[in-house]
């Protein structure tokens, strides 16, 4: 009797929530991958793989960002890089320029952001380092900040990274390629002589991914789609990074833009014929396929907390820019003082979030309200609703959209949420006589360019203050 090797296979998305705009690398025999955060706080988040399918939270790049809610404003489309023993990651901001940050070690420190090249509309941007030591730099355009698109700029750039070094040269007008619209994100690689631009086009919800090369890094450069949604149900496959293994095969990852979800991760294989790459399944994105490395432990971005960690887990950012005083870790518990501000929790820094899982799950945490003020468990996008409690002249009552308060008498209260197909809500308490349901249904909604969040948020006139137990995550991809 003879025994048969099996094939651990993945599914796709191996990130299910919304990990936005991602690029990846290999350095050794490690993977590293960073993504879009725009004016979340901490920034660019750093996460780790053995086998580009399981991946954990090391670290951020940035760790400070505006001191105001600027929905869509911030990091876009970072491009992550490994150069002299030293990790890069650049990235746009569309309202001050080219930024680079880098470290000796992926979990940090990490430089304080330098802006390579000012202006409005710069995005997008990606860096090579040539085999004669001469840097470049490629970047795309923001129609809303710059009043073009749709064209790739290549700089060269100083080899520190300091600077560029010209006014640019236009390398890719795909106004001149038929059917084009939106070309963006540009990552540019070296092969064999041969230079590549893996940029996508035709936008978030339903564009494709082109590759370009030629001979000479300015061009002229052809070009070809090489994954587009085709028969499948994935639609907009594109805007990623190519990456190889240890053993010389070679993957490209990207995202799905799902609504309310965000832009969830996919892993497609790539091959080369006739010295073009072939991703997916003949160009379509696939369902599953061979683990790349075998023989990695199952993991996932951390989405529970309880709250016993020397800081809050690495899934959590604020809005904008925190203040230390809004929040502290005690005894395993959370404590966020009831700040002032905005009664719209769109327009609020002091709001704790992390993504929405792509999968159904049930999120709960126990509540305790102290002094004067509201507090809860909110699902946030472009619109928010929210299960918690409230102070009155009365004493503490439990509200939840439309539904009648109902008074509390006994604390921690549980509080949570349960998220089904499509992202409807439905949120939860336990007021001591078991789980229920409790107010309308919240059909959960995207924000700008950004998933829904999962946040806690604690508001008043800084006298309260609320304590959460731990925040516990059933099902989802946790």
């Amino acid at each position: 009797m003879t025994s048969e090797k099996v094939t651990a296979t993945y599914r796709n998305p191996v990130l299910n929530a919304d990990w936005s705009d991602p690029d990846v690398i290999r350095v050794g025999e490690d993977f590293y991958l960073t993504v879009s955060t725009f004016t979340k706080v901490p920034g660019l988040p750093i996460l780790h793989s053995r086998d580009l399918v399981n991946w954990t939270i090391i670290g951020h790049a940035l760790t400070r960002g505006y001191d105001d809610v600027r929905p869509g404003c911030g990091v876009w489309a970072p491009s992550l890089r490994h150069h002299e023993d030293r990790f890069w990651i650049f990235y746009g901001d569309p309202d001050v320029g080219i930024c680079q940050v880098n470290a000796a070690d992926p979990r940090g420190p990490w430089t304080e952001p330098h802006v390579v090249k000012e202006g409005l509309g710069l995005i997008d941007p990606c860096p090579l380092w040539d085999d004669d030591g001469q840097a470049y730099l490629v970047h795309g355009w923001a129609k809303s900040r710059a009043g073009v698109n749709n064209r790739l700029t290549l700089h060269r750039m100083s080899p520190d990274a300091g600077k560029v070094l010209d006014e640019g040269t236009l390398i890719i007008d795909a106004d001149l390629l038929p059917g084009y619209r939106t070309l963006e994100g540009p990552k540019l690689y070296k092969r064999d002589g041969v230079y590549w631009i893996f940029a996508p086009a035709g936008g978030v919800e339903n564009g494709w991914q082109s590759v370009f090369r030629a001979e000479s890094i300015f061009g002229p450069y052809e070009d070809r789609i090489v994954l587009e949604q085709g028969r499948t149900d994935v639609n907009g496959p594109h805007q990623g990074g190519w990456v190889d293994t240890p053993s010389g095969e070679h993957w490209f990852m990207h995202f799905q833009d799902r609504g309310p979800y965000g832009r969830v991760v996919h892993l497609q294989p790539m091959t080369w014929n006739g010295g073009w790459p072939v991703m997916g399944a003949d160009g379509e994105p696939v369902a599953e396929a061979p683990v790349p490395v075998p023989g990695g432990r199952p993991s996932t971005p951390a989405t529970s907390d309880d709250f016993s960690g020397p800081g809050l887990g690495l899934q959590w950012s604020w809005q904008a820019n925190p203040d230390p005083s809004w929040w502290e870790l005690r005894d395993g518990r959370l404590r966020l003082i009831c700040v002032p501000g905005p009664d719209d929790l769109r327009e609020r820094p002091s709001v704790l979030g992390q993504r929405l899982p792509g999968d159904p799950c049930t999120v709960t945490t126990a509540l305790t309200l102290e002094g004067e003020g509201r507090a809860g468990l909110v699902v946030l996008g472009a619109t928010y609703a929210y299960v918690g409690l409230a102070s009155t002249p009365d004493g503490p009552v439990l509200v939840c959209g439309d539904a009648e308060p109902v008074p509390v008498s006994d604390m921690p209260v549980t509080v949570g949420a349960r998220i089904g197909e499509g992202a409807l809500v439905t949120f939860l308490t336990d007021t001591g006589t078991g789980l229920r349901e409790v107010g309308a249904p919240f059909q959960a909604t995207q924000g700008r360019w950004v998933g829904a969040v999962l946040g806690l948020f604690a508001a008043g006139d800084g006298t309260g203050q609320a304590i959460f137990d731990a925040f516990t995550v059933n099902g989802g991809s946790s």
